[in-house]
């Protein structure tokens, strides 16, 4: 077992080396035409879509005392009505919660602990989002796939775009697979060849000097499905205590008349 464990990682090292030197030997623009098409049409087709549903199913690595990193795992289930209704409920793993956002509040509800945070809502998903991330530090990673222009979203500050090939195994589809970069992060994206739907998407923070992986797995894809009336609205949610509509980590700023006090 050893040594075909030790002799695999040569060749699969070799392959690598042999694939780079192929690639950087083929002259390509900082913006690869192909991929840029292919990130417009996977963009048109989610903006397009008055209504969907989807799973994201979210990997991402954390530090661990022995040094390479730990993963964890959380599973959404996403429903979008455009322009201003959202709901994300979260099962596991980890604490189970629930966001909603039904065209006049927005409210984050904890199940376990029985809380519910409630809040008035902006007058459109992308800026209830951002409300939530600035005043609850609510966010999710899967934010530039329902805003309005995701294709606004995705190419912020790019700086490089190519793509990479096509895989058969990703999403049980064929897809295109387009690698993108900007000056804070490096993203590979696997786009349906056929749907132009993001079927997984794995990210790397330019910052981030231990260069933890972020991985999002998007199944389950409906566009304009028929959406319940009450679809946005909870009555566990309703019924809850409410808590205050805030980050978990309060800033307090200094007041501008307090001076520092003396030693």
């Amino acid at each position: 077992m050893a040594w075909n464990r030790k002799h695999g990682w040569a060749l699969l090292l070799a392959l690598g080396l042999m694939l780079g030197a192929t690639s950087a030997s083929r002259a390509q623009p900082a913006l690869d035409p192909k991929a840029i098409d292919l990130l417009k049409a996977m963009s048109a087709r989610l903006a397009a879509a008055k209504a969907m549903s989807f799973t994201a199913t979210i990997t991402f690595e954390s530090p661990s005392r022995l040094g390479p990193p730990l993963a964890y795992t959380t599973r959404s289930d996403v429903l979008v009505q455009r322009p201003d209704k959202l709901r994300v409920i979260t099962p596991g793993d980890g604490p189970a919660a629930e966001f909603t956002l039904d065209g006049k509040t927005m409210s984050a509800f904890a199940p376990a602990e029985n809380l519910v945070a409630v809040a008035p809502a902006p007058a459109t998903i992308d800026a209830a989002l951002k409300a939530a991330f600035e005043n609850a530090a609510i966010y999710f990673p899967f934010t530039d796939v329902v805003i309005a222009d995701p294709y606004a979203g995705l190419t912020e500050g790019l700086t490089r775009a190519f793509h990479v090939g096509q895989s058969q195994v990703v999403g049980g589809t064929r897809t295109d697979i387009v690698a993108y970069v900007s000056a804070a992060v490096f993203v590979q994206v696997w786009i349906g060849a056929d749907d132009k739907l993001p079927r997984k998407m794995r990210a790397i923070y330019q910052g981030d000097r231990a260069q933890l992986r972020h991985d999002m797995e998007l199944a389950n894809w409906q566009l304009d499905p028929a959406v319940a009336a009450d679809a946005f609205a909870s009555e566990r949610a309703a019924k809850a205590t409410r808590v205050e509509f805030a980050r978990p980590d309060p800033q307090h700023p200094a007041r501008a008349d307090t001076k520092p006090k003396r030693k």
